[in-house]
């Protein structure tokens, strides 16, 4: 039987698995510049050493972006900004951007991603075209990291399925295979722990070994949960939260996603060598509520000694 420790909130008792505790370590967080500038000090919320990415959203400044990673860098964080392809102009404002990063904030990794925008601004439209430039690797990056989806994306397979995507990934890790990148996918947040588990041992029987850090959505009310659920797309597993919805005795409550991680991290107990290694959190009910739930569920002890 798994070992428990108790945490108490009010007069309630709660226990967390080891198992959690475990799959915790070494967890990651997304922010924005907005959402970062409401928090003081981020070493009073966050281990030492964890990865913090800066989500670039269409119509922030690179001013903006660039001087929140410095900030959050400061504070003793190791920084991984967003590169949304169809926001970036040509390969001279890539090189631009990454110059400003590097030379500013000290960065030397990056999430590559398509972005949410429907007409490309320049000459990029998808991630591997950024890959492509060879400009990350000039510059001396170390890791890069690029866009899962386990419920699909419709953006990418607008007829459904999952046939560009799968194929996108297969690309991916092929550029893994002839390049001494450093790498792993980061994915879009869903809530139903058994399809991701499905969609991640069938990446493994498709022979794609990228490790996977599954995105998570953290405590938030269920009404705003649902907003960015149906906003960033996000397929069956919201089923999960709607159910919830007609719950007249957890509609006023806010969610946790004790639930899904205690059964990923179960399912990892269990199976030492699934493919998914890390957490990251999309603190969707701010950053504080995020990384206080973190800490109170064992996510406090500091990263690995090298985090993939």
């Amino acid at each position: 039987m798994a070992l428990l420790n108790f945490k108490r909130k009010g007069d309630e008792a709660k226990p967390t698995s080891a198992h959690v505790e475990a799959f915790l370590q070494g967890y990651s967080i997304e922010v924005m510049p907005r959402t970062a500038a409401k928090i003081e000090d981020f070493r009073a919320l966050l281990p030492a050493g964890t990865r913090v990415y800066v989500a670039h959203i269409e119509g922030t400044p690179i001013t903006e972006m660039v001087e929140t990673a410095k900030r959050i860098a400061a504070e003793g964080y190791d920084v991984m900004p967003h590169f949304p392809a169809r926001i970036i102009k040509d390969a001279a404002t890539l090189e631009n951007w990454i110059a400003m990063y590097q030379g500013e904030a000290g960065v030397k990794q990056a999430l590559l991603l398509a972005g949410g925008v429907q007409k490309p601004h320049g000459a990029f439209d998808c991630s591997m075209q950024l890959l492509e430039t060879g400009l990350f690797d000039k510059a001396g990056f170390t890791r890069l990291h690029v866009a899962g989806h386990p419920e699909g994306n419709k953006d990418i397979d607008p007829k459904g399925g999952t046939a560009n995507v799968d194929a996108a990934l297969r690309w991916k890790q092929d550029f893994s295979n002839r390049t001494d990148a450093d790498m792993a996918i980061a994915t879009q947040f869903a809530f139903d722990a058994k399809p991701i588990i499905a969609w991640a041992d069938s990446l493994s029987a498709a022979g794609i070994d990228l490790p996977i850090h599954i995105g998570i959505a953290g405590p938030a009310k269920l009404q705003t949960l649902i907003k960015f659920a149906i906003a960033c797309g996000v397929g069956p597993s919201l089923k999960v939260l709607q159910k919830r919805a007609m719950d007249v005795t957890k509609l006023l409550l806010p969610y946790e996603p004790t639930e899904i991680l205690t059964q990923l991290a179960d399912h990892k107990a269990a199976n030492p060598g699934f493919n998914i290694e890390r957490v990251h959190f999309f603190p969707l009910g701010g950053i504080k509520t995020n990384a206080t739930w973190a800490i109170e569920n064992g996510g406090a002890s500091g990263t690995p000694a090298n985090p993939q």
